[in-house]
Parts: structure tokens; C-alpha cells; sequence
């Protein structure tokens, strides 16, 4: 089995492997073999030892971290530690549901507790059985964990240079944020409850801000800034950042994304390889790209912060750049990049192919030929004395063979490459001459000798070698040897140079990946018509952007069309509310009403909106709230032994000691698991305690009795989820309105769900029967207190290029000029032409009148920015060979993304101009079939040029963009 494949197998189950490999090189037949601890695997850190010579990509996993848990008077404290990164964190003041919730979502290597958890003097390990620490105990209880005492970062700390076999020298840096000004994490049953934790049976939110192509590290990203929320002036920032990207005109790089942690783990062990610094460059050039750019600079200005906050490290913006600048430069000095191919495998025509491609397509093309050149001469040289020697001793002997009229059985003999021995030999039988007769061949023939392997044992009966070819492949391995060794000596000491920007490197790299993510967020809420919400709240940040409302509205959270975020408003089919919040609501709907709904869609469009994200909805003011809070349904915990009610009452006392006036509670059916009387009583209470409060929130309910309670409110409405009647029944309208709604449609839903007839009818007898009973309250209400008012339906409510690397990047700046000349030219011919035919399509007689034409190239390794996405547009595709396509969509970074996965046009560059409609899209596209080629420019879709079929559309004037 493959060496990694079964590291990946044990490290994927939590084992910590030591890893030993035979030293490699001629050895003597039954002599030990010298073996070295080449590394160390652990879960979340791969094994790289030799992934510098190697031509392929290695996945490198997240890191996982080592955990430890403390408590404080603050309340419950997360420390992480990472062993690749060599960074921890300190993050304390959290609540036992948050720290659940972090524990849930994060796959960590090893738990430490330290003994500050442990709450009786008798120091059993077992806390918290009931009341608070039994959530924590029942989650940590499961898994391996030791315990530790004292300072708990210095501990853990040790622990972890103990565990990880580091010298005590090695030093850990803080990436620790301030918690100032942001909110709390969510709570377990908050994520799940809302599908930012996945969860079988609820929408997942994550799925519905990303386009289904955007995974991995941008993924990742954004769902740990929904887990834990950012503050107030990272949200703003995050906002302005998604306004510009929702608002730029020019293409967009494609935001190449590099792992932290597989960036730091292969230049500090120096095992990074081309492909890897190739990927870096691209990396550092797509930041450089963006400062360039002046639109996309102050992109890049405002991502500068959330990436602070997301790798501990503060760095200056000029910094940056002159950084990226340096070892862009560094790397493309040294490295052979895409495109560059001035290193060619060595060729004979009476060698196999095979086996030249063998021994030197691991090193070749990765160093520029100015650092290698001695070693590779050297290698060249060698080749030819190979061929010579092959041609002299081997060749004589097959064209003797060949010349020979034999029946089947005859002699055999060719040459041929053995890939397990890495050699050249004459391969045959029964080629020697019963008699030597002097003829051509036969000294070559004498001169034969059995091939042997590295240990000096015979290979097989078939295969034959000379003195002098063997003393041609032992030149030639040599010499490979030692361009191989130089490469990768190079390699390593580009990494060693690196490694000194290492915390830029990080930097750029998690800007991009942040890039990504808003981005990709962008495109997905344009198609999905979402909003950016107006942040309430103040700003202490002494810079704010000026595209982001900033309002003093922090007591009130006001949601205009507001749409449950599962839906895709193109399918029409959501039923919008309108949400103005000032108070606290008290809640009552039917079964099936949508109050669970109407929850998660409030909590959602709460939660992006502090996170700085686009909502569902048509307007939104949402203040930056300290924590939102979302308790659904609660189930039995038997391994605690605690009954679904007290889970319940668990997750309700952390709302209730948790709630602020700058909180957002939402509650759905309180108290269900409990008898009827006390579990109102209890909810009345909560109400009065979250009333008292001041904080903004939804309890909804249907235990009625509630409103004949004497509560003590002041800030509380009732709210409803309005029914109609239609043929004479009571429906739902999943609308909020005013007022108090009885009509809990329990029969109806029980129907619906396929309970027996008899069933349901008996039902309604015993309802009829005690309906007194029912509407005052089984246990004990007195019914002329209860006046509730049953509602119906309502709609209201980069420095100079050293001389070294110029020569070698003379061919492809003169293929850039080249093709920069070509698009040019297009693009005036493509403009003139659309000039004539809006003329045309308008009837105007004054060009000047026609509307303004605006052209930007999307170049290779770019995209189209968001403001493309669901618009009719004609394109022009450049092809390498400079041929073009034309063609039209209103999918546009789709048809990029087919057209690039094409072999040999992952580089291919486009312009595309916005038209309003597809048809005019499609009249557009075929004027430029077949007017470009009568302008000398070369087609490779020349036959789409006779469409004739089009529709209507009506051409408003104005501009018409070109990008």
C-alpha cells in the first residue's frame, strides 16, 4: 500500500506515526540497510519528507489543534493551540452551549481540562451532573482527556511541546484577538438550529450564501464567521468590502487559496516544491493584481483588517505590497513557470523515450536553465556518451537480427528499458551464432555480458549489457544525480529564504481566501436578489467607510420582506414578511402557521447581518446585537440523564443569564415537555424576565392560558401567524400580524399527517364536549379572564527585474505584447461594429447619440465581477493560437469556467459586453460571426453565423458596458 495513503488511513483516526525510510542508494547484497527517522504524522499535520522532489500536489488537511479548557469568574475560557502554525489563542468569557458549540465544530488532535472545572472539594472528575457544566461534562465525557493544573497557557503549552517532541526553545506566538465590541459565539442549538452547524432535517445556511463551486477554504471562512459573529467595525468593514465587490465593472483574479498551515509546515521543514511556489507566486501576484487596480485596491485596503482578525498578525498595507513584491520577484527569478519551456528531455534515436522521460521529468522544468546550466550541460553530455555507446555495442546486434530471414523461433533481440533498474540493456535469445563466421555483429555479440541489478544479482536470462555501456549509464545516472541534487538544493534554499516573509506569506494567502469567500457571497446574493442590510449601532472605529449606513437604531430590528433564506426567490414561491421590532413579541399561530419558520428566517437574516453578509430580504435594519439566541425543540439527553424538558430548562437558564438589552431571544413553543399550568407559569415568567431585560425577541406558544396571566410587561406585543377561511376552513397565510391567534388547526394537521378518520373524529367529540375545559386550560385556568382576540389573515404589516531572469522572460513579455495587441484591435472592431448596429436598432442618425461603449478584458486567471452575474451578454473568447470564439450567455462565469476546463485553454483570456435581453444578446452574436472575419481576424465558430431566428426586444438608450 502507497506510504501516504496509509499515513493519511491512521492520522484520519486520530494516531500519531513515527515514520522510518531506508536510506537510498547501491547497497551490498546481505549488508544492513541503514534506516533514519525521516518525520512525524500527526491528525491534522501530514507527512511532507520528500514532497520536494516530487511532481504533484499533496492535500494537506486542516490543523488540529490541541485544546485546552479552563474557567474563570468571566465564565468557561478555550485555549488552542497549534503545533504547525506554532500560534495559540486565548478565548475566555464564553458560556458552556458556546463552548459546546466550538467543541461540535472543531476537529481537535488532544483535550486537556484544567482542574479549574472541577467544582467539590473532593476533586472527582465528575462535575456538574445537574445545573450548569453538565452540557460540557456530557461532551467531553466521550472522548480522551487529561487533566492539568497551574497557570493553564504555560501548562498546555508544555504539554504540547511534550506531546509534539519540541524543544523547549520553541516559542508560540499569541494570535489572540480582542473580544471588545463582539458578539457572543452562537450556541449549539442556535447553529444547528439554523443550519450553520449541517444538520439533518434543516436548511443549511451555509449552502445558500456560497455558489455550489465554492468549497473548501473559502467555505471554512465563512462558516467560522457565522459561528462566531465579528465586531462591530469588522462587520462594517466586511459590508463596505461586499459593497465595492457588488459595484466594480473590471474582471477579478481568480483568488488562488493556499492552506496556512501546509504554506508554513513545507518552508519551515523546506520540502515546498515548484508546483507549491508556483501556486505562492500566483498567490502574491493576485495581491499585487488588486493593488494595481483602482478598483480593486480599495478592496484589497478593506480586506486588511478581517484578515487581522483572522490570522493574529497586523501588517501595513505598503508593507504588504512591497513584501509581495519582493518575493514575487524571488520566486520568478528562480522557479521555471507555466508557459516557460526551455528545458527539453534528452532524446536518441536508439534509446527508448520512456526511459530519458523517466530519469529526468522529476527534475527538469522547475529551476530557470541560468541557475543550472553546468549540471544540466553535464547531463546532456552524458546522454550523448549513452547514445554513442548504445549505438556502438547494441545497435551492430539488432541489425544483424533484423537481417536474418528466421520461421518463428528464431533469434530475438532488441533494445530495451528496464524501468525497475532504471537501465538500458540488449534484450534477446537465441541470438548467438552456432558459428562464428566473422560476420558484422559478432565481436558486439562477444562482447555481451549478463546485466546485473544494484546488489550484483542477475537480472533475468534475457537481458545483456557491456562493460562500456555500463560505464555510460553509470555517467549518465551521475550525472542525474547530481542536477537532481541541485535542484533540489535550490529549492530548499528558496524555501530557507522564504521563510523569513513566512508571516506575510500567511497574510496574503488568508486574504485571498477571505476575497474569495465575500466575493463568491456577492454573486450568490446578486442572483439570489438579497440585500445588504443597514447596520444600526455606533461605530468606534475611527475610519468608516463611507458606503455603509451607519444608525442609532439599536433597539430596533426592522426586516421588510423578509423571505426564509431555504427559499430562492426565482421560484416565486416564499411568502414575504415584514418585521418591525421594537419590543418583545409574544407569538401564537396554528400548526403549520410558519412561527418556526418565521424564527429561523429572523435569526438568520440577524445573524448574517452582523456578520456584514447580504440578507433575504427587500430592506433591513438590523442592530449589531451582543448575541443571538434561537432555542427550538429540546430532546432527551439519556447519557446525561436528563428528560427533554430539562434540556430545556438547561439551554433557557443560559439565555435568560446571557440576555442583554443588546440581545435577540427567539424561542419557539416554550415549555412544551412539561405539565400545562406550570410549564404557562414558567413561561410567563421567562417573558417577564426578557420584558425586564429590554431585549428584542419572539416567544412563541401555544399554551393560551399565558394572556389570562397578570404579567408584569411593559415592552411586550402579542403577535399572531394570521389564518383565512377558505371554503369553509381555516387556512394559514404564514403572514405576522397583530393580535392573538387560538387556531392552533391541530385536527386538520393530524389529518394531513394520516392519522385514522375514527381517530380525528373522536377527537373532535371529546373537543366539543369539554370545549370550556380546553379553551380555559386543563389544569385548572378560569376561562372568563381568557379574552384572546382570534385574528385573521392581513398583508400589512510589485521592483525591477534583476539582469539574471531578463533573457529568460524576453519570449514571453513579446507574447504578451502580442496578444495585448490583439485584444486591442478586437475591441475596436467590435465597438465600431456594435456602434452601427445600435444605430441601427435605435434608428438614429447622429453617432453621438448612440449609447457610450465600455471595453475591459477578463485576462487568464481572472473572472467577471459580480456585476455579471444573471445579465444577457455577448463575449469574445482568445484562443493560445489566437483564433477566437465569439458566443453570448446569461451564465457567464459558467461558460468561463467550461470553456477554461478545455485542455489548453486554462489561460484563455475574454471581453464581454452587457445587452439588455438574450435577444438582442443573440443578434449581436451573430453580427460579430460574421463581421470580424471580414476584418482579417480568425474564427472557430465562423458557422454560427447563420442564425436568422431571433425575438423581440425593446433597446432603451443609455450605456451599454463592455467588459
Amino acid at each position: 500500500m502507497n506510504l501516504r495513503q496509509t499515513l493519511d488511513d491512521l492520522t484520519r483516526n486520530g494516531f500519531s506515526v513515527c515514520i522510518v525510510e531506508e536510506v537510498q542508494g547501491p547497497t551490498q547484497a546481505r549488508c544492513r540497510k541503514s534506516r533514519f527517522i525521516s518525520g512525524h504524522a500527526h491528525p491534522g499535520s501530514p507527512y511532507v519528507y520528500g514532497l520536494v522532489g516530487i511532481d504533484h500536489d499533496l492535500e494537506f488537511p486542516e490543523p488540529m489543534p490541541v485544546i485546552g479548557i479552563s474557567r474563570s469568574a468571566r465564565g468557561y475560557s478555550l485555549i488552542l493551540v497549534l503545533e504547525t502554525m506554532k500560534t495559540y489563542s486565548l478565548e475566555d468569557g464564553l458560556t458552556e452551549e458556546a463552548l459546546v458549540t466550538k467543541l461540535r465544530t472543531c476537529q481537535y488532535h488532544h483535550l486537556f481540562l484544567h482542574t479549574s472545572l472541577r467544582q467539590n472539594s473532593s476533586g472527582t472528575c465528575r462535575w456538574g451532573e445537574y445545573g450548569e457544566g453538565g452540557l460540557l461534562w456530557g461532551e467531553c465525557n466521550s472522548r480522551n482527556l487529561e487533566w492539568i493544573e497551574g497557570d493553564p497557557v504555560p501548562e498546555l503549552l508544555f504539554k504540547v511541546k511534550e506531546l509534539y517532541g519540541l524543544d523547549d526553545g520553541v516559542k508560540f506566538r499569541n494570535i489572540t484577538v480582542s473580544s471588545e465590541n463582539r458578539p457572543q459565539p452562537l450556541h449549539l442549538g442556535t447553529a444547528t438550529q439554523i443550519g450553520a452547524i449541517p444538520t439533518e432535517g434543516i436548511p443549511c445556511l451555509l449552502k445558500v450564501l456560497l455558489p455550489s463551486n465554492c468549497t473548501g477554504l473559502p467555505a471554512l471562512y465563512v462558516s467560522d464567521l457565522l459561528l462566531n459573529p465579528p465586531a462591530y467595525e469588522i462587520a462594517i468593514t466586511i459590508q463596505a468590502t461586499c459593497k465595492l465587490m457588488n459595484e466594480i465593472n473590471c474582471s477579478i483574479p481568480d483568488f488562488t487559496c493556499i492552506s496556512s498551515a501546509k504554506l508554513v509546515k513545507l518552508l519551515e521543514l523546506r520540502e515546498a516544491n515548484h508546483i507549491e511556489f508556483c501556486r505562492i507566486k500566483h498567490v502574491l501576484d493576485e495581491v499585487l493584481h488588486m493593488y494595481r487596480n483602482c478598483e480593486l485596491r480599495e478592496i484589497l485596503k478593506l480586506l486588511m483588517d478581517p484578515t487581522w482578525v483572522a490570522t493574529g498578525l497586523k501588517v501595513d498595507f505598503q508593507t504588504l505590497v512591497s513584501e509581495c513584491e519582493w518575493a514575487s520577484s524571488k520566486i520568478g527569478g528562480m522557479i521555471s513557470l507555466d508557459g516557460e519551456s526551455d528545458q527539453k528531455i534528452s532524446c536518441c534515436s536508439f534509446v527508448p523515450s520512456e526511459f530519458f522521460e523517466d530519469m529526468e521529468s522529476s527534475w527538469k522544468g522547475r529551476i530557470k536553465m541560468i541557475h543550472v546550466e553546468e549540471a544540466f550541460a553535464e547531463v546532456e553530455r552524458a546522454a550523448g556518451a549513452l547514445s554513442i555507446a548504445i549505438e556502438e555495442e547494441f545497435v551492430p546486434i539488432t541489425s544483424r537480427i533484423k537481417s536474418m530471414m528466421a520461421p518463428f523461433g528464431g533469434p530475438r533481440g532488441e533494445i530495451s528499458y528496464s524501468r525497475e533498474h532504471e537501465a538500458v540493456w540488449f534484450k534477446g535469445k537465441r541470438f548467438a551464432p552456432t558459428v562464428w563466421a566473422g560476420t558484422p555483429g559478432e565481436d558486439q555479440i562477444k562482447q555481451l555480458k549478463p546485466a546485473v541489478d544494484s546488489k550484483g544479482r542477475k537480472v533475468g536470462e534475457e537481458w545483456f549489457t557491456t562493460l562500456k555501456v555500463e560505464q555510460a549509464l553509470a555517467r549518465y545516472h551521475e550525472a542525474g544525480d547530481k542536477a537532481k541534487a541541485r535542484v533540489l538544493e535550490l529549492l530548499r534554499g528558496l524555501s530557507a529564504e522564504l521563510q523569513i516573509k513566512t508571516n506575510v506569506l500567511v497574510f496574503a494567502s488568508t486574504l485571498l481566501v477571505i476575497a474569495k469567500a465575500l466575493f463568491a457571497h456577492v454573486s450568490e446574493g446578486r442572483r439570489r436578489k438579497w440585500v445588504f442590510p443597514t447596520l444600526a449601532g455606533f461605530c468606534t472605529s475611527k475610519v468608516t467607510p463611507e458606503d455603509v449606513e451607519v444608525s442609532d437604531g439599536s433597539n430596533r430590528l426592522k426586516i421588510v420582506g423578509l423571505s426564509p433564506y431555504w427559499f430562492d426567490v426565482a421560484q416565486g414561491s416564499a411568502v414575504h414578511n415584514t418585521v418591525d421590532m421594537q419590543s418583545f413579541f409574544l407569538l401564537t399561530g396554528p400548526n403549520g402557521g410558519g412561527k418556526s419558520s418565521l424564527l429561523r428566517s429572523i435569526c438568520a437574516a440577524a445573524l448574517l447581518g452582523i456578520c456584514g453578509l447580504m440578507v433575504p430580504a427587500e430592506s433591513a435594519l438590523i442592530p449589531h446585537f451582543d448575541s443571538i439566541m434561537l432555542h427550538m425543540k429540546s430532546y432527551d439527553s439519556p447519557a446525561d440523564g436528563k428528560s427533554s424538558f430539562q434540556v430545556e430548562m438547561s439551554e433557557m437558564r443560559s439565555i435568560v443569564t446571557r440576555a442583554t438589552s443588546k440581545s435577540l431571544v427567539l424561542v419557539d413553543e416554550i415549555c412544551r415537555g412539561t405539565e400545562t399550568l406550570k410549564g404557562t407559569c414558567i413561561a410567563g415568567s421567562i417573558v417577564e424576565t426578557l420584558d425586564r431585560i429590554g431585549c428584542l425577541g419572539i416567544i412563541s406558544t401555544h399554551l393560551h392560558g399565558i394572556f389570562s396571566l397578570p404579567l408584569n410587561t411593559k415592552n411586550t406585543v402579542h403577535k399572531a401567524m394570521g389564518t383565512t377561511f377558505v371554503d369553509g376552513q381555516t387556512k394559514p397565510t404564514w403572514k405576522l400580524i397583530d393580535g392573538i391567534c387560538q387556531e392552533s388547526l391541530a385536527f386538520e394537521t393530524a389529518k394531513k399527517e394520516g392519522i385514522p378518520e375514527t381517530i380525528i373524529q373522536r377527537a373532535e367529540d371529546l373537543y366539543m364536549q369539554h370545549k370550556k375545559e380546553a379553551f380555559c386550560g386543563m389544569d385548572g385556568f378560569k376561562g372568563n379572564n381568557l379574552s384572546a382576540l382570534v385574528v385573521k389573515g392581513s398583508d400589512k404589516a510589485h521592483p525591477q527585474l534583476s539582469r539574471i531572469g531578463a533573457d529568460t522572460l524576453h519570449h514571453e513579455i513579446e507574447s504578451t505584447k502580442q496578444t495585448e495587441a490583439l485584444q486591442q484591435d478586437v475591441k475596436k472592431a467590435v465597438m465600431t461594429t456594435l456602434k452601427k448596429k445600435l444605430m441601427e436598432l435605435q434608428m438614429l442618425k447622429n453617432p453621438l447619440e448612440v449609447p457610450e461603449l465600455h471595453c475591459v478584458s477578463v485576462a487568464a486567471r481572472e473572472q467577471p465581477p459580480p456585476s455579471a452575474i444573471g445579465a444577457s451578454v455577448v463575449y469574445v473568447m482568445f484562443r493560445p493560437n489566437n483564433r477566437m470564439y465569439v458566443g453570448e450567455t446569461d451564465d457567464l462565469e459558467g461558460r468561463i469556467r467550461a470553456h477554461r476546463s478545455k485542455d489548453g485553454m486554462q489561460n484563455a483570456s475574454f471581453i464581454y459586453f452587457v445587452v439588455p435581453g438574450k435577444s438582442i444578446a443573440c443578434q449581436l452574436e451573430t453580427l460579430l460571426i460574421n463581421q470580424l472575419p471580414n476584418q482579417g481576424f480568425r474564427l472557430t465558430n465562423v458557422a454560427d453565423g447563420r442564425h436568422r431566428n431571433f425575438g423581440s426586444a425593446t433597446l432603451h438608450t443609455g450605456n451599454i458596458v463592455v467588459f
